[in-house]
């Protein structure tokens, strides 16, 4: 157990041995709040659907995660305390197994007349995060605080000045490399009347390398051949400029940055070692990087309407180079591709591409009467040499009838890269064409009943003259609800006709499978209960614009949530 461990855990002690006294203090006028997330997974062993070869399913067979949050504001003073356990848990890699337990975070905050002061593990962005973002996106184990300090200062009734330093957080453990960075923020409203206001901003970050990780890249630079080989910075910087501009119905979000030489990681790159090796993929290089971003809506009548864009070259920022995937992320991207949320609508996502990408997005809300809602997307994502690596076009129309069931029904078709996304060498772009329908009907006041219908029609791998991927999917659901405490659902994902990826029987025929799921959830006052039994297929999972590659799944969930 390292020092830093140790602290944590008398942390811990000393909060529980406090717990009494801070229940006790609300008396006082303090508040004390907090909130569970539990999960476990049992794992059943799948090897037709590639349920197999992972610690859990080869012989664990139990995985389990929890958050405990506890927070107590009293006398000016916010104070927080984070549990995490993790027992051979998928969460961290879908393909290994990790265990740990100890305090996930703590913080303190208290502001003094205009100064803000927080220390602890602290989450913050500057601007939309493009140079800057300390997150948590639990679903994929992303716990990006920074565990150091923060100043706020309020320069006026509408400006404020930020600065902050620290290091990464790791899970229960710290990355050596630093970082600091401030910004200023503010706001300013037109003449009485005039209808506009601007609220603009710049931040800039520094990131300094540790020894170590300065001499792991300079020793792997040393098996670089003269044309590839470069000399690397312990010191990267990043700057943006931001302004959001409102004038009535509109809103227009534009973003600029810009970041120094950095030392980068190219997941294709082609290079040939000092023994003149070829090798692919994993080739450090060293550039410069910037992002322009920006977003125009409007909203009225009936009418919403987005556009956004952004075009993004060499803006992988990483505590350090050798951090790869969604670890040790510095920034945030925002991702440029609808999020979908029925089943096979989402099976492929566009992850953000650090390195280059020119997207552009465009979705439109019609209210057509009181009954009729139109909604019209469309993405289109190339790389800075424009080949095509994510396109999707979908129309969906929404019906609530007069005697209150509602109808929604639509069509999506997409081009996927799957070489790029899911790092499947020479496979040709995935295209799908999906229609799509969910039907509610309320019973009573009570009771409700909901229905879904997909189908995912896949192109031809011409290699293999059968479906690409997995090939083409039907998907139905039933969902019945006792409002407020009870639902049940009921679906399967059939792989009606099978494709290049779909497993094989004895006699080499392609197999078509059932992925079924069922869940069972109960909700009293405060807490959760679920029960789900899932078969799952391999695909992309995404999470606020951040995605990754996921195994398939067989076996048991249950889920817990609390709040108090």
């Amino acid at each position: 157990m390292n020092l830093l461990q140790k602290i944590q855990l008398a942390v811990l002690a000393l909060s529980l041995g406090l717990l009494p006294g801070l229940l006790q203090a609300q008396n006082d006028g303090g508040t004390f709040s907090g909130n569970l997330e539990a999960n476990a997974n049992f794992f059943m062993r799948d090897s037709l659907i590639g349920a197999a070869n992972t610690p859990q399913y080869d012989r664990q067979l139990y995985g389990a995660d929890a958050w405990l949050n506890m927070r107590y504001s009293n006398w000016g003073f916010d104070f927080g305390l984070r549990f995490d356990l993790f027992n051979n848990s998928n969460l961290l890699n879908p393909t290994g197994s990790f265990t740990g337990e100890g305090i996930g975070r703590w913080f303190i905050h208290k502001k003094v007349d205009k100064l803000d002061i927080s220390v602890g593990y602290l989450y913050d962005q500057i601007g939309s995060g493009i140079i800057f973002r300390a997150f948590e996106q639990r679903p994929l184990l992303i716990d990006n605080a920074l565990y150091g300090a923060r100043l706020a200062y309020d320069i006026g009734e509408d400006w404020q000045i930020k600065a902050f330093t620290g290091r990464q957080k790791q899970q229960f453990d710290i990355y050596e490399p630093v970082i600091k960075g401030g910004s200023i923020d503010g706001y300013l409203a037109g003449p009485e009347g005039s209808g506009w206001a601007i609220a603009p901003g710049f931040g800039v970050v520094n990131r300094t390398l540790d020894d170590a990780s300065m001499n792991s890249l300079v020793a792997t630079l040393n098996t670089y051949t003269k044309e590839d080989a470069f000399t690397p910075n312990y010191n990267t910087y990043a700057f943006s400029a931001y302004n959001t501009l409102t004038a009535g119905p509109w809103a227009w979000y534009v973003e600029g940055a810009y970041k120094t030489a950095d030392n980068l990681s190219d997941p294709f790159g082609e290079f040939i070692s000092s023994d003149s090796t070829i090798t692919v993929g994993d080739k450090y290089y060293k550039g410069a990087g910037s992002v322009i971003y920006s977003s125009l809506s409007y909203a009225n009548k009936g009418l919403g309407i987005t556009l956004e864009g952004k075009r993004t070259e060499n803006f992988d920022f990483r505590v350090r180079p050798q951090e790869q995937l969604n670890r040790g992320l510095v920034n945030f991207l925002p991702p440029m591709a609808r999020v979908n949320t029925y089943r096979l609508t989402a099976r492929y996502n566009a992850a953000t591409q650090e390195l280059g990408e020119l997207a552009f997005l465009g979705d439109a809300i019609i209210k057509v009467n009181d009954q009729l809602k139109l909604n019209l997307n469309a993405s289109n994502i190339t790389d800075l040499d424009g080949e095509l690596l994510y396109r999707e076009l979908l129309a969906a129309a929404t019906y609530e009838s007069p005697d209150d069931w509602t109808l929604t029904a639509g069509l999506q078709r997409q081009q996927y890269n799957q070489e790029r996304y899911e790092f499947k060498p020479g496979v040709p772009l995935v295209e799908t064409i999906t229609p799509f329908a969910d039907f509610l009907y309320p019973i009573n006041q009570e009771q409700a009943l909901r229905l879904e219908l997909q189908y995912m029609g896949v192109g031809n791998d011409p290699s293999v003259e059968v479906g690409q991927d997995y090939g083409s999917w039907v998907f139905a659901l039933a969902e019945y609800t006792i409002a407020p405490r009870w639902s049940l659902s009921i679906s399967d994902m059939y792989n009606v006709r099978p494709g290049k990826l779909s497993p094989v029987d004895e006699s080499g025929d392609r197999l078509a499978l059932h992925y079924p799921r069922v869940d069972v959830a109960y909700r009293r006052q405060a807490n959760r209960f679920a029960l789900s039994y899932v078969k799952q297929v391999e695909g992309v999972v995404c999470t606020g614009g951040i995605c990754r590659l996921e195994p398939a799944f067989s076996g048991w969930k249950f889920e817990v949530t609390s709040s108090f």
